[in-house]
């Protein structure tokens, strides 16, 4: 049975973002150039699992002659990145006495292999690359860290689950459930999957499982699904959280709001279930444009806060940062940061803005209320906090279920997850909604404050059924004076809707089920 529409409308985007992280990467190599003339840097073969060969680049302190051993750092690229995405950084970590070893994640580039999307080869090749370190540099056995971006940060959270000597992490704009990160609320995302398929086949040489796993996912085939979740799970560090708590590794991960890739609630999740010590950040931005500029060794939070968990975690100096609040969040509305002792301390306060009435909508159009393009809507949010926005008056109600609160009497500091809880009644037994939060000033133009997909199958037309749908994780502050709107439509450029030709919508609120979004607020 297939309900999938809009399967490969973003292909385009793919492989224009595909292009242009290429071409960042490329431009890192004069740095690495330079870095090989001043701080020990070679570039080296190192064997994988099974003997597939890994590209790396290894540097070490100045000075370095064999008589002491330093910390170890171990760095797997992102997604579709070459090997010397991490250089600038590995040359400040080896500026204060560590050994790092940067390489390139097999299946990509020079590399051999193929890409096993976190996989067990994938989570193997680090030990081996721990392995040759201990053999052929002066690291430490004792003092190992690994680190990483995106796909690297995944690769890394997973490695410190199956190898106890990792003793600490820096998981940066990385996921925890794959599964939730690109498929939730049943909905698969497609343009973030179009991103990562089309960087793959242009950089790398994806696996057969890999290319059918991406053809089930476009394909809205629910004769698929089970095997794409069994394949996910097996490639999230959320699975195998236990063995995260035992081998007790210090965790530092951090994110953005606007992460359309992988959200900001799952790494929020898992970091409430971690018991060792952990930190969690979050600031403005999409996926890993927090971290971008690190690479290029300019000044950067990000980058600047993992040294300090290495320092502190690896080499034993007394930072501070263990006795900082853990959780430190940067609103999207203003410069400063947060601190929170927990991720339930972020939203101390709720307020909840009813859903009175029925409405019904009519599905298959797009409406004008949208979470805007991968990338460049948040990236346009993280440097002039103009997000995505839409006439919340004009919006067509044949498509469109609207509802506002009243004017706020003062600022809203919107903090964390939001979350609907509504009735459904459609006309087929499938279909896909997105619900929205929009911060509505005086002339009735909504600022995005949050979104997320839902979709159902199986359902029996005519007959009601609840929804419980958690929005995207966020900090955003709503002026006084403005109200804040719920939105429901049925397209998003950003998903794949499962709405069948002529389907209709209805949004009640049972006298013995009101319909409501919870907002979550900071203490005033």
């Amino acid at each position: 049975m297939k309900n999938g529409r809009n399967p490969l409308r973003t292909s385009a985007v793919g492989t224009l973002s595909a292009t242009l992280i290429a071409t960042a990467g490329l431009g890192l190599a004069p740095a690495a150039q330079a870095a090989g003339g001043s701080g020990g840097v070679r570039f080296v073969d190192i064997s994988g699992d099974g003997g597939t060969t890994l590209k790396a680049n290894v540097t070490t302190p100045a000075g370095a002659d064999g008589t002491r051993s330093y910390p170890l750092v171990v760095l797997p690229t992102s997604w579709g990145l070459p090997q010397v995405e991490y250089l600038a950084q590995a040359q400040k970590l080896a500026n204060s006495g560590y050994v790092v070893v940067g390489y390139n994640v097999r299946g990509f580039w020079q590399s051999g292999g193929e890409i096993d999307v976190a996989g067990p080869k994938d989570t193997a090749d680090v030990s081996k690359v721990i392995d040759w370190a201990l053999a052929n540099t002066p690291a430490d056995a004792g003092r190992i860290g690994v680190a990483g971006v995106s796909y690297g940060a995944g690769i890394s959270l997973l490695a410190a689950e199956h190898d106890k000597r990792i003793k600490a992490v820096a998981a940066l704009s990385g996921w925890a459930d794959l599964t939730t990160s690109i498929y939730s609320g049943r909905t698969e995302h497609t343009q973030a999957a179009a991103l990562l398929n089309g960087v793959g086949n242009i950089v790398g040489r994806p696996s057969a499982e890999t290319r059918q796993v991406f053809k089930d996912f476009f394909s809205g085939d629910l004769s698929k699904e089970q095997n794409l979740l069994d394949w996910g799970k097996k490639r999230s560090p959320g699975t195998y959280v236990d063995r995260l708590d035992k081998n007790r590794p210090a965790v530092f991960m951090a994110n953005t709001w606007g992460d359309t890739i992988f959200s900001a609630n799952q790494y929020a999740k898992f970091y409430e279930e971690l018991s060792g010590p952990k930190r969690l950040e979050f600031r403005p931005g999409d996926h890993a444009t927090a971290e971008i500029t690190g690479l290029f060794g300019l000044p950067n939070d990000v980058w600047t806060d993992t040294a300090r968990w290495f320092d502190h975690y690896l080499r034993g100096e007394d930072n501070g940062i263990d006795r900082e609040q853990p959780v430190q969040l940067k609103s999207r509305s203003t410069g400063g940061y947060e601190g929170y002792p927990d991720w339930k301390s972020v939203g101390a306060t709720t307020r909840k803005i009813a859903l009175e009435g029925s409405t019904r909508i009519h599905t298959n159009v797009d409406s004008g209320a949208d979470g805007g393009v991968i990338f460049l809507s948040s990236i346009l949010d993280q440097l002039t906090r103009i997000p995505p926005m839409a006439s919340i008056p004009l919006l067509p109600r044949y498509w469109t279920a609207v509802w506002q609160s009243e004017k706020s009497t003062s600022v809203q500091r919107v903090r964390g997850t939001a979350r609907l809880h509504t009735t459904v009644t459609g006309t087929k037994e499938s279909g896909t909604f997105i619900a929205y939060l929009y911060d509505v000033g005086p002339l009735g133009i909504g600022k995005l404050v949050s979104n997320a997909p839902y979709s159902f199958h199986g359902q029996t037309p005519g007959e009601p059924f609840g929804v419980d749908l958690d929005l995207f994780s966020t900090a955003y502050d709503v002026p006084a004076g403005h109200r804040l709107a719920v939105v429901v439509d049925t397209v998003d450029p950003l998903y794949m809707e499962h709405n069948p030709s002529g389907a209709q919508l209805t949004f009640s609120s049972p006298e013995h089920d009101p319909s409501y979004v919870s907002v979550p607020l900071r203490e005033q």
